[in-house]
Formats: C-alpha cells, sequence, structure tokens
C-alpha cells in the first residue's frame, strides 16, 4: 500500500495527519490502557498535545539540532515527546528503560544531550544520581507528573512543560510551523546507541531521509492500510519498532494499540484483535511452548487429533505454495481448522493477517508451525545502521529458513569472505563522533553488516551467522554457532542455549533448561527435588538432556555435535550484563562468567 502523501521527514508527516488527514478522520490515532480500560488518542489530541510540549522544550531553550534524551515505556507520551522534539529540529536520543546510571550518563555527555525526558521516579533516580557529570545537561522532564516533585530547579514535569508551551505559542504562534517548513531530508533525526556485545556503545545517526526511505519501502511491499489495526509492545526506542510499528503505522493511517507491557501481550492480542503485528522469535516461541504444553496435558487421542491437524495444516500450506491444492486435503483442512487450528489462531485475536518479525532468526519449524494455523509470519532482517530493513520476505512470495529479498531501493551483495554489504537510502550517516568506527563499517557507500549469508537459486538471503560469531575448533573446522542453536532451542526442555568451542578439540554448550517442563517430567518419572539445583544436579535429569540432545544432533555433521554440555541454574538476563537490552546474548561476558565450567567440561574429556 502507498504512503498517505510522500512525505520528506517526520515532521511533514505529522503536520499532515494532524491537519489535513486527521481533520476528516473518523478513527482513533492510537490507544493506550488507563485504570484498566483503553484510553483512545484522537489526531487533534496528538496536535494539540504535540504542539504545547514542542512550545514548552522551545522556552527551555531547545533549538535545531539539540540532542534531547528520552528514556520511558511505550504509549502516547513517548510519541508526543518524540514528535516535539523532532518538529523543532532538534534530535532524539532514545534510551531503553533498562540501562544503568553509568550507561545513562555516558550516552548524555557522548551525544551532548542538553534535556532528558524520563517517564517516572526510577528513571529520575538514576538520571538525578549521574547529572552532575553530564556537563551539557540543562533540564528533566518527567512524565508521570506526581514523581516531578523533587525541589530540583532543573526537574519540570510533562504538564508545567505544556502550560509553559500554551504561553509561548500565544507570544509565537507560528513558531511548531515554521519550525517543521525548514526541516530537511538530511537532517539529523535520531541518535540510537547499538547495545553492542563488547566495548562502549555507538551512536547510530539517522536522518529523516534514511527512515523515511524504509518507511516508504515498506508500504510498497506489504499491504498496510487505514483499517489495520496494530500492536506494539516491542520498545520504540529500537528502530525496528519505531520505523514498523510507529512511523509506518501512522503514514499508512492504520491505528496503534500500545501494549501494558511484554507479560501482558497474550491477553492484549485477546481484546485488541489486531490485524498486523510487529515481534520478535521469542513470542512465536512463548506462543508455541504454551500450546505444545497445554497438547501434553490433553488425552492421547486428543493429541493425536492435534498432530493430525497441524499435519494437515501443513501439507495444505506446501501445495497452495505449490499452485495446486488437492480437493481431499482441502477437504481436510477444513475439518482441521474446525476441530483445532481455528481454537488456536483465536488466541492471537483472530483478526491477524500477519506477524512482522524480526530482532533475530526465526526457527524454520515456528514458521512453518504458524503457516499451519493459518497465521503467516513474514521475516525480515536489517541493522540499526540501516533504519532497520535490508531485506523482508513478501506475503506473496516468502520461504522460511530465509530473510527474504532485498527492501525497495536497498542494493545487496555478498563480499568474497562471504559478509553481506548493503548500500542504499536507508543506510546510516555514521556513528557519532567516532570516524575511526564509521570508516570501517562504511566503505565506498557499502554497509558492511558483520552479518555472514547467501542467496539462494531464487534470490532469497539466507543469514548464517554474524561473522564475529564464527569459530573454529582446534581441528581446524569452522563452526556457526547460530544455527545449531536455534536446533536445540526447538526442544522443549531447552530455554536458553549457548554453544561453546572456539579453539578447542570438540563443542560443548552451556544449557538453561526450560524448568517448567523439567519439572513436569521429574514428576511423572517419580524423581524427587526441592528445588531447581536439586533438578539440574540429578543424574536421571541429566541422561535424559543428554538423549534429547543426540536426538536433535542426528543431522549434523559429526564436528557440529555437542559432546558436553552444563545445566544453568538462573537465565541469561538483561540485568546480569548477560544480555543486551534487544534480548541479545552476550557471548563474551557468558563465557568469561562460566569459565570455570566450561574448563570442567574440557578437563573431564582429558
Amino acid at each position: 500500500m502507498p504512503l498517505l502523501k510522500d512525505f520528506i521527514t517526520i515532521p511533514d508527516m505529522f503536520r499532515y495527519l494532524t491537519e489535513e488527514y486527521g481533520s476528516s478522520a473518523t478513527k482513533p490515532l492510537m490507544y493506550h490502557k488507563a485504570d484498566g480500560k483503553w484510553v483512545s488518542i484522537s489526531y487533534p489530541e496528538f496536535r494539540d498535545v504535540t504542539h504545547r510540549f514542542a512550545a514548552g522544550l522551545a522556552s527551555l531553550g531547545v533549538r535545531r539540532g539539540d540532542k534531547i534524551a528520552l528514556i520511558a515505556e511505550n504509549g502516547p507520551k513517548w510519541v508526543f515527546s518524540d514528535m516535539a522534539v523532532l518538529s523543532l529540529g532538534a534530535v532524539n536520543v532514545p534510551l531503553y528503560p533498562s540501562l544503568t546510571a553509568d550507561n545513562i550518563e555516558y550516552i548524555l555527555n557522548n551525544s551532548e544531550t542538553v534535556g532528558i525526558i524520563v517517564s517516572n521516579k526510577f528513571q529520575l533516580t538514576k538520571v538525578v544520581k549521574i547529572k552532575e557529570k553530564c556537563k551539557h545537561l540543562k533540564f528533566i522532564i518527567v512524565m508521570a507528573d506526581q514523581d516531578a516533585v523533587t525541589g530540583d530547579p532543573m526537574v519540570y514535569s510533562f504538564t508545567n512543560v505544556q502550560k509553559r508551551g500554551e504561553k509561548f505559542l500565544r507570544e509565537n504562534p507560528k513558531m511548531i510551523y515554521d519550525a517543521i517548513s525548514i526541516c530537511r531530508p538530511d537532517d539529523l533525526c535520531t541518535i540510537i546507541y547499538t547495545s553492542g556485545t563488547t566495548g562502549e556503545p555507538k551512536g547510530v545517526m539517522l536522518t529523516h531521509k534514511n527512515i523515511i526511505s524504509n518507511v516508504n519501502a515498506a508500504l510498497k511491499i506489504f499491504p498496510i492500510g487505514e483499517s489495520d489495526t496494530f500492536l506494539s509492545f516491542l520498545p520504540l526506542c529500537h528502530i525496528f519498532e519505531r520505523m514498523a510499528g510507529y512511523y509506518t503505522v501512522f503514514a499508512s493511517g492504520s491505528t496503534v494499540y500500545f501494549a501494558q507491557s511484554i507479560e501482558s501481550v497474550a491477553s492484549d492480542l485477546m481484546e485488541v484483535k489486531p490485524t498486523i503485528m510487529t515481534a520478535v522469535p521469542r513470542l512465536f516461541e512463548r506462543i508455541y511452548s504454551k500450546v505444545l504444553k497445554n497438547v501434553q496435558t490433553q488425552p492421547e487421542k486428543r493429541q493425536r487429533i492435534f498432530e493430525w491437524a497441524v499435519e494437515i495444516g501443513k501439507k495444505y500450506c506446501e501445495q497452495r505454495r505449490n499452485g495446486s491444492v488437492s480437493p481431499a486435503i482441502a477437504i481436510k483442512q477444513k475439518i482441521a481448522d474446525i476441530l483445532v487450528l481455528s481454537k488456536i489462531r483465536a488466541r492471537t485475536g483472530g483478526n491477524l493477517r500477519f506477524f512482522i518479525s524480526g530482532g533475530a532468526a526465526l526457527p524454520r519449524d515456528l514458521g512453518e508451525f504458524f503457516e499451519a494455523l493459518g497465521v503467516i509470519i513474514i521475516e525480515g532482517y536489517g541493522l540499526t545502521e540501516s533504519s532497520p530493513v535490508i531485506a523482508a520476505n513478501r506475503l506473496d512470495g516468502y520461504k522460511f529458513g530465509t530473510v527474504g529479498k532485498p527492501f525497495p531501493g536497498v542494493d545487496i551483495k555478498i563480499a568474497h569472505d562471504g559478509e553481506i554489504l548493503a548500500r542504499g537510502a536507508n543506510i546510516m550517516q555514521g556513528y557519532y563522533k567516532n570516524k575511526k568506527e564509521t570508516e570501517e563499517t562504511i566503505k565506498d557507500g557499502w554497509l558492511y553488516t558483520g552479518d555472514i549469508g547467501v542467496f539462494d537459486a531464487e534470490g532469497y538471503l539466507i543469514i548464517t551467522d554474524r561473522k564475529k560469531h564464527l569459530f573454529k575448533t582446534s581441528a581446524g573446522k569452522y563452526i556457526a554457532p547460530t544455527p545449531i542453536e536455534n536446533m536445540f532451542l526447538s526442544s522443549r526442555f531447552i530455554d536458553q542455549f549457548v554453544l561453546i568451542g572456539d579453539r578447542r578439540m570438540f563443542l560443548s554448550a552451556l544449557i538453561v533448561p526450560d524448568f517448567e517442563s523439567l519439572r513436569e517430567y521429574a514428576d511423572s518419572h517419580s524423581i524427587s527435588y526441592k528445588n531447581n539445583t536439586d533438578l539440574i544436579k540429578n543424574k536421571d535429569i541429566n541422561e535424559m538432556m543428554e538423549r534429547e540432545l543426540i536426538t536433535f544432533s542426528r543431522n549434523l555433521a559429526n564436528f557440529e555435535r555437542v559432546r558436553k554440555f552444563a545445566l544453568l541454574e538462573q537465565p541469561f538476563a538483561l540485568e546480569t550484563g548477560e544480555m543486551t537490552p534487544s534480548l541479545k546474548l552476550k557471548r563474551k561476558v557468558i563465557e568469561e562468567r562460566y569459565r570455570h565450567l566450561i574448563e570442567e567440561m574440557y578437563l573431564e574429556m582429558q
């Protein structure tokens, strides 16, 4: 579907939506939940709140090019703040709410941020702790008004800034329109700090043109329009959700609901009944796991009906992709849908046309399972540095196990060493104040992604691994860990899995079990335990896990098989520094933290 209009900047989109399109719109722009009820935000309200807040920022001295940080959970005030900052020609520096005070201090100083908008007292406390060390910081704004009452002259409430804005607008009525009119496509729109698995985070500089080009490309290949409803739960501080679940939604005239949290997504799906949703593979894994666990509690006859229905669904989809569905399979699929598939599909609200998946590799079996249910998952691929999408599958042309074909306007080639290179209007301007890293990442206009991949015979891009994740065993065999890890993650007994083996004689693994499944197994096999520690130390549990690894290793080459493993009691987590804010595992941190266990595994085999 095309854009509602050809926008050249994000503020240009805001002006059109609220002044022209919004004047005749009959439906709200967005919803959020307050006191247990969904509350709507209309286009006029969006305009008025944003105008007042933008004018309030101007009254605090914000000017074109100034950096304003934003650290808050998803919701309308994130959108109001973003549009207000951009309407002034200023630059949004979004931060993950999970960042520590030290992380925030580094980013505020590196970006030369003059003001920061925070969601609540918890975030405010982190900023107040380091504000004296942030030499450019002039003010702090708190979205939750009651949390802004501190007596600190640097701290303002969201409402107070709006009131300042009302007065400022009376004195300067054309100020917002004038600021929007001089905003240009090549102006810096945002600096997004990549979480980084090693070293200091780098500030990715994206212009309005970079992001708008990706929005435009998305609407060329995805059928998204005014009748669509999105449910947003991925963090808006990440470029994937910001581009796909916010800017693209607005540019298409769709409506967005902001989920309360990732924990509420299951119930929000049932209430909102979205037609499209952006997500990450972790969500699909959770849904799949819950479905399987529920089935396993059913009588054997119902389990067989479930397995039959899913198998028929897969055969139906395969024949449909090949262009011809046999009458027998068509009839069986209708029966399977009535008995099983439609009931599972209802758990997503029943109206989903498709999911858009990004952020990590989607296991092929998950894609095929959801397709069999009648819910298509469209997988794409990209980086923050590419605003973010480089390639994507299409509804009328998708292949599980691939990330699709190049996005419109993006050129892709594979370097001699297998690295994926990309070029287009969506490629970043560089890393903020980091010429060395910029020159290493962008060469002759090509973005060196750091990912290894190949094109198949039909032009679909397949990602094999991160270049820096590839390792070589002491026997000289190169290993791409991600595909192997994803294979083991399909086990119902495994929650997290890290492959070890760089410069080692053989492969080993650190495994965080799915403790709910482990307890069910222990109970059904009369294995006594008091806690998770007892479970991971139990001989029978370890032997079961070994059999599980052997089963999943059947299609692996001998040098790719895991010969030793260690079960961990605690999952890898953001809070412990073992995961990035985008939930990617920090391999080096994990290997260092569990070095004693790793060394024990290899000593046992000597």
